[in-house]
Order: C-alpha cells, then sequence, then structure tokens
C-alpha cells in the first residue's frame, strides 16, 4: 500500500513539473457559519476572502490548483437575549483537482488544510479572545464551480465542508462540536504562463 502510494506521488510530481503554469490573484465574500452541538442560535457571517493560486494543467481538460489565502470565517451567533460574532481568521492552502470544459466552465474538488491565526467573540463593542479554545488546524473538503474567460478573468462559487471539530477537548475529557462550513464566491485573474522543462 505504501509503495501505490509514493508511485501515485512519484507520477503526481512528474506530470507537474512538466505542466504548464498559470499564476493568479483571487478575492471575493464568504457566507460562513458554523454547525454542530454548540452551534445553536448561530446563523451565517458575511466576510470575505484573499490570495494566491497556481494552476498546473496536466491536459487541456485537467489541472491541479494549489491556494493560499486568508479566510475571515466564524458565525453571527442570538443567545439569551444576546447578539454579536465569532470571527475566525485562517490561513487556507487547498489543493483542488480541476476539469475545464473547452467552453471555460470548470468544477473543482479537493482537500483543503487551514490554519488559525485568530479567534474572537465580539458582541456589544466587546471582544474575548477565544484562540485558546480552538484547534490550530482545521481540514475540509472543498467543491467548486466556475467560468474562465478568454482575458482569463474568472468567477468561483466553492463550498467548503468542514471536517474537523474546532473545539479543543476539555481538561475533562468531554466537549461539544463546531465545524466550519463556508460558501464562497470570488473573482480570480491568471496572469502570464510559463512552461515547465
Amino acid at each position: 500500500m505504501k509503495k501505490s502510494i509514493l508511485l501515485l506521488i512519484a507520477a503526481i510530481s512528474f506530470s507537474l513539473t512538466q505542466a504548464q503554469v498559470n499564476f493568479g490573484a483571487k478575492a471575493g465574500f464568504n457566507l460562513a457559519n458554523l454547525s454542530g452541538s454548540d452551534a445553536s442560535g448561530n446563523s451565517i457571517r458575511v466576510s470575505f476572502h484573499v490570495g494566491a493560486l497556481a494552476q498546473f494543467s496536466v491536459t487541456d481538460a485537467f489541472s491541479v490548483q494549489p491556494e493560499v489565502y486568508y479566510s475571515d470565517q466564524g458565525a453571527k451567533f442570538n443567545q439569551n437575549s444576546e447578539t454579536g460574532a465569532y470571527k475566525l481568521g485562517y490561513i487556507n492552502v487547498p489543493v483542488l483537482l480541476k476539469y475545464t470544459t473547452s467552453s471555460g466552465f470548470f468544477v473543482q474538488t479537493g482537500p483543503q488544510i487551514g490554519f488559525l491565526l485568530s479567534a474572537k467573540a465580539e458582541s456589544q463593542g466587546v471582544s474575548v479572545d477565544l484562540k485558546s479554545q480552538a484547534q490550530s488546524v482545521d481540514f475540509s473538503w472543498a467543491f467548486g464551480v466556475g467560468f474562465l474567460t478568454t482575458a482569463n478573468v474568472g468567477i468561483d462559487a466553492r463550498y467548503n465542508l468542514g471536517l474537523t471539530n474546532i473545539e479543543k477537548t476539555t481538561s475533562g475529557g468531554s466537549t461539544g462540536t463546531l465545524k466550519n462550513g463556508v460558501i464562497q464566491i470570488g473573482l480570480f485573474y491568471l496572469f502570464g504562463q510559463s512552461k515547465k522543462k
């Protein structure tokens, strides 16, 4: 099994070294929420994401697209007549397999790892730091669709399904659950191409 995985990684690495590469920038807005046993009273929080991407074209239709971007996530809450927001800041690194049609439409999917930069609860002008209560790493799976124009300007819509309970286990060994869920709609631009040799 290990040998098969190593061969697969080697094959992908070789394909990427032969691939045409595009670099780009992206930005857009998030519709973020939290789900789980500790998410009662939560609702969608509108925020943003911004970052960079690379597109390795393995064939005319298939490409691999790694990204690095900042994503402002979390949720709004309304509990016991108190309203506010959980604000979670991540550096997200997805690696997506992308299939693009000749007309420019594409679908993409793949794993994503997120590194927590900040975690706060804000209500009525008061901010509480929650970073010590949250996991520093978040795993999710991304599903997306989009369209790329002939001018290298594109739009995409993506859903990041949280797989990790982002709450740390309490000293008593028990905890509730909270998972990220983020809809992202954004614009991106691909810069000039280069050819790997």
